[in-house]
């Protein structure tokens, strides 16, 4: 890191040919898209050039693996975000649903909105783990992986959540 911190450029072309197919497929398993893993690890390169002066990395390795892993989850917020978005502006969106008639529209957006609801009742990780799971659809090893916990605290997390979607969503019924 040392040369590259001293504009050696063949240090960064070095860097960039060991860990650069390695660090793609690592994204990949993440955000499930080889080409934006490409383009993501690309960026990381780019920012680690202009950024050169300012860092103090004791293993390249360590700090390559864990940069590409904040990426992919940084990628995962923003696309999640602007499904929730998308979804937010379905109601000013002018064309025709033609799958669904305006009475099965009106019950599928309250349905939406009803599950929503529940799930924002749950405890914060319960939310967290369970939105990754079934929104996301991330495994149990990738969000283990982005929380920083374990398999075995994900999968209790999950149970957890969907016993108390189940509960809460049956005390919504008795109402």
């Amino acid at each position: 890191m040392s040369l590259v911190a001293n504009q050696d450029s063949l240090a960064l072309e070095t860097l960039f040919k060991r860990y650069y197919p390695a660090l793609c497929r690592f994204t990949s398993i993440y955000i499930k898209d080889y080409n934006k893993a490409e383009e993501l690890i690309a960026d990381l390169f780019m920012k680690l050039w202009d950024k050169k002066d300012e860092l103090q990395i004791r293993s390249i390795k360590k700090y390559l693996f864990a940069a590409a892993k904040n990426l992919a989850f940084n990628e995962i917020q923003r696309v999640k975000l602007h499904i929730l978005s998308i979804t937010d502006r379905e109601d000013t969106l002018d064309y025709p649903d033609t799958y669904l008639n305006p009475q099965e529209q009106l019950t599928s957006r309250e349905s939406y909105s009803e599950i929503m609801g529940l799930i924002n009742l749950l405890p914060e990780r319960q939310r967290e783990v369970l939105l990754m799971s079934r929104i996301d659809l991330l495994e149990k090893n990738m969000i283990a992986d982005l929380l920083g916990i374990s398999v075995r605290t994900v999968e209790t997390l999950l149970y957890q959540a969907l016993k108390n979607f189940r509960s809460l969503k049956t005390d919504r019924l008795e109402i």
